[in-house]
């Protein structure tokens, strides 16, 4: 006779010493598990509402500008650093972690327009209204600690027309301003290395590509987005929309994507190789959309917009994940995304820049590996069930401003008002004579090759 017996060691479920876990084993089986489904529906309700109650994304404000911000610069080699421009002229380099002042860089007589770092982040380039492009020495990382330093300019290189905006090649020792025409300099000359020009308008804005150093993307006051390529001797391709764009970001996993940020307060992003059709409209702001930065992953972008908000969007979203807004806080002139995508940084109208979580809800500082499993696994079932209409209130409800929530009603009443119109408008005519318009289609004019 054969018997069979159910044996176990001990070592499998005795904890070595007392301030060890419990080992718990579960069978998974589902016919086991009935109420599974349901269980995981009221989890995904409760971490939804937690996110509510735990989001606090505002981490602190920096102050010491006496005028508006109007740029800012990431400093490519040292995490914590992040510079910026104002109004009166006076650059400063900020430390993230004790939001205090490192350095300061006088200099300009005008409005600072345009910052960028150099791809080892050594050397800063400022340009400015008051025609001048300064080059800086960055202070190394080990001599931060010190305060309020002032930096003398390596190199001042004077023009004759004002600056609006200065890039950096991704890698590369050439940067371009934008002004009257799109300059290329290189950091030894003091003359452009290359000009170029595509009509008598102002360049607003100007970005180098991420992953092709000889291409860049300019915007201009005549309401057209150009791209040029440094090898050809004229601009490559050139599209006119219905509105001005205020700033162009390039995405840096997909560099043949960009997204404008236009003065409609959409942002549209764009195939640099098919402009006829923007692959993706953006909404929900309400005014002018003023500044615009991918983050690291290339999955979300930040804008800054003159509503007073700084908003958060998935890359290919027509709608924003995340607003946010404080009484104190102004027109919102430049944002930045910090270089490991968990810190957003704005700088607006009332002198100070302003550090948020990327994440509203996020815990900071060290995880426990069980603390980040559970939040993995509590972000795993909300997304199961973020289709479900309970839970999909309570993820998109954001509380807003009285003025921001009253100005969103009435121009959904006005987008009703010209739909409506339009549908009898079309109703009353031929079949036909009035053709449909794609949004994303509708906002350009013409492209030009």
């Amino acid at each position: 006779m054969k018997v069979k017996v159910i044996s176990r060691s001990t070592d499998e479920f005795t904890r070595e010493r007392s301030q060890d876990l419990q080992r718990v084993f579960r069978n998974f089986d589902p016919n086991l598990r009935s109420q599974e489904k349901s269980v995981e529906y009221v989890r995904a309700l409760n971490a939804a509402k937690l996110d509510k109650i735990f989001a606090r994304p505002f981490v602190g404000a920096m102050d010491g500008h006496i005028d508006a911000v109007s740029c800012m610069a990431k400093n490519p080699n040292h995490l914590k650093g992040i510079f910026s421009g104002s109004m009166d002229g006076d650059i400063r380099l900020w430390d993230l972690a004790t939001r205090r002042t490192v350095c300061q860089f006088p200099g300009h007589q005008g409005a600072v327009r345009g910052l960028t770092a150099s791809t080892d982040g050594r050397v800063l380039v400022s340009c400015g209204t008051d025609s001048t492009v300064r080059l800086w020495n960055v202070p190394i990382p080990s001599l931060m600690e010190s305060d309020d330093n002032e930096v003398k300019p390596l190199a001042v290189y004077v023009c004759k027309n004002a600056f609006r905006a200065v890039d950096h090649q991704w890698d590369g020792d050439l940067f371009a301003t934008a002004g009257a025409q799109v300059d290329i300099w290189n950091h030894n000359r003091s003359q452009p290395v290359n000009s170029f020009a595509w009509g008598n308008d102002t360049s607003i804005s100007v970005r180098f590509n991420p992953g092709e150093p000889n291409i860049l993307a300019t915007s201009s006051s005549d309401r057209s987005i150009t791209i040029y390529d440094l090898r050809l001797s004229s601009p490559a391709r050139k599209i006119i929309m219905s509105n001005k764009t205020n700033s162009i970001a390039w995405n840096p996993m997909e560099p043949m994507n960009f997204t404008a940020a236009n003065e409609d307060s959409n942002c549209y992003s764009y195939d640099a190789r098919k402009l006829d059709e923007a692959k993706c409209v953006h909404k929900d702001h309400l005014s002018a959309v003023m500044d615009i930065d991918y983050s690291p992953t290339g999955r979300e972008f930040v804008t800054g917009s003159y509503d007073r908000t700084v908003r958060i969007y998935q890359y290919n979203a027509g709608h924003s994940r995340e607003i946010y807004h404080t009484k104190r806080m102004q027109r919102v002139f430049c944002v930045k995304f910090s270089s490991d995508a968990s810190y957003v940084v704005s700088g607006s109208d009332d002198t100070n820049l302003r550090l948020w979580k990327a994440k509203a809800s996020e815990q900071l500082g060290v995880l426990l590996p069980r603390e980040r499993k559970n939040h993995e696994y509590l972000e795993a079932v909300k997304n199961r069930y973020k289709h479900l209409p309970e839970v999909k209130r309570i993820v998109r409800h954001r509380h807003l401003p009285k003025p921001i929530y009253k100005a969103a009603s009435l121009k959904r009443i006005q987008n009703d008002a010209i739909r409506k119109k339009d549908e009898r408008r079309r109703a009353h005519s031929t079949p036909g004579s009035i053709p449909r318009k794609q949004l994303r289609k509708e906002r350009i004019l013409k492209e030009v090759e």
